[in-house]
């Protein structure tokens, strides 16, 4: 299919007022939705609220004869690319895995021929009900995509496993499954990205980091992998949540990520936008040091592995294009500029990372300039999802002609 299409299926619960914002979302993305409404679901949100924001009518009855006559309930089924449930009740899904057929939702459930995506949502215990599980794995078996739930308060007032989703997560999951068949700019590219702080054991409980947040590395991952790349994401600790549809390798110290870099080679370009400790303690003791003692104020220390310079130096299998970071606080491009050429990369990407009510690192946004051979360009202040897709558009239009650079001698 050239358009990209979901039907939304809308079951009955506190969470139905997420669909709303779901459709919202896969709006902004390109991905237009149809919707269903069931019985209990028009107890939380209205068809009016639903189809002003689709666009479309919002179907509701199976025995509606004007819908019959206009749609039919096995056409609108299959219709669209995917079918979506959200929220994903347990009488839902009861239904769905047991083939139960008397309402429009599950009659739209049975009858589909398309992919079928769940997101769950209901209270902690019926969630966790044997019977929900049994559900739950013959919907899996029977080859449903299943989308949380996740932890968190109830509107019951309870506190566990069971909510809906997000949003926006559930909308990646949805573009991912759009994308995975997808001729994107840079489908049948592997791309390599680097994201996040790493962490330098001391003792068991200190250690050697830094502030990164892996907002904007992850942005990009997600980013290239919108343009159709293969993806793989070498991630430090932090909090985000990596995007649908990429390989995560998860990594604490700065010579576990230049092992995780080097194993997922080739590639067709690396982006290193880590911010890697250039140093780690030299011994990590297995016991706590006390400070009663002095071990803490002469730890010596001993470099870490380079990963954009070896990336970068590589004589064989160099990638085509390598993109380095620069996170600095004063002479941005100065400094920015002295890094392109001393690590021997192809383009730096330079912000500034002064403290401040703005920041970068940690922040929302970003302000960089993107420095390569043909000199420099600064962008202006965006967002990092914003940064991210304005960079990965650069990379899909320097990876269609031939290899960028040579291997390094």
């Amino acid at each position: 299919m050239n358009e990209r299409r979901i039907l939304l299926i809308i079951g009955g619960g506190i969470a139905a007022y997420k669909s709303l914002e779901l459709i919202r979302e896969l709006a902004r993305r390109g991905v237009k939705t149809s919707a269903i409404l069931t019985k209990a679901g028009a107890e939380f949100i209205t068809p009016l609220s639903v189809s002003s924001l689709t666009g479309e009518k919002c179907f509701t009855d199976l025995f509606d004869l004007t819908d019959e006559a206009e749609m039919g309930h096995i056409e609108l089924s299959r219709s669209a690319g995917l079918v979506v449930a959200a929220p994903a009740t347990a009488d839902l899904m009861a239904k769905a895995a047991n083939g139960l057929a008397n309402d429009l939702a599950s009659t739209a459930l049975l009858a589909t021929d398309k992919p079928v995506m769940m997101a769950p949502a209901m209270n902690v215990k019926m969630w966790e009900h044997a019977a929900t599980q049994r559900n739950l794995e013959t919907l899996k078996g029977d080859g449903a995509m299943i989308v949380g739930p996740e932890k968190g308060d109830m509107a019951c007032g309870e506190y566990g496993e069971g909510r809906m989703a997000e949003p926006a997560d559930i909308a990646d999951e949805i573009e991912a499954f759009f994308l995975k068949d997808a001729a994107g700019p840079l489908s049948h590219r592997r791309v390599l990205v680097t994201a996040g702080p790493t962490v330098e054991p001391i003792d068991p409980v200190r250690f050697i980091a830094n502030r990164s947040s892996g907002k904007q590395g992850y942005a990009i991952a997600a980013a290239l992998r919108n343009l159709g790349a293969d993806v793989t994401l070498v991630t430090g600790p932090t909090n985000e949540k990596p995007p649908a549809g990429i390989n995560v390798v998860r990594v604490q110290t700065a010579r576990e990520m230049m092992s995780a870099s080097e194993a997922a080679l080739p590639f067709d370009c690396a982006v290193c936008c880590a911010a890697v400790a250039d140093y780690r303690p030299e011994i990590e003791t297995p016991h706590k040091i006390k400070k009663e003692r002095g071990g803490l104020t002469d730890i010596p220390l001993t470099e870490n592995p380079d990963i954009l310079k070896t990336l970068s130096k590589m004589t064989e299998g160099r990638p085509r294009l390598v993109i380095g970071f620069a996170a600095e606080t004063d002479d941005v491009l100065g400094h920015a500029e002295a890094k392109r050429n001393r690590k021997g990369c192809d383009w730096i990407v330079a912000n500034d990372v002064s403290p401040g009510e703005h920041c970068a690192m940690g922040g929302e946004r970003n302000t960089v300039i993107l420095i390569t051979e043909d000199g420099d360009e600064e962008w202006p202040e965006m967002s990092k999802g914003e940064v991210a897709r304005k960079l990965a558009d650069r990379i899909a239009g320097a990876l269609k002609g031939p290899a960028l650079v040579k291997a390094a001698e």
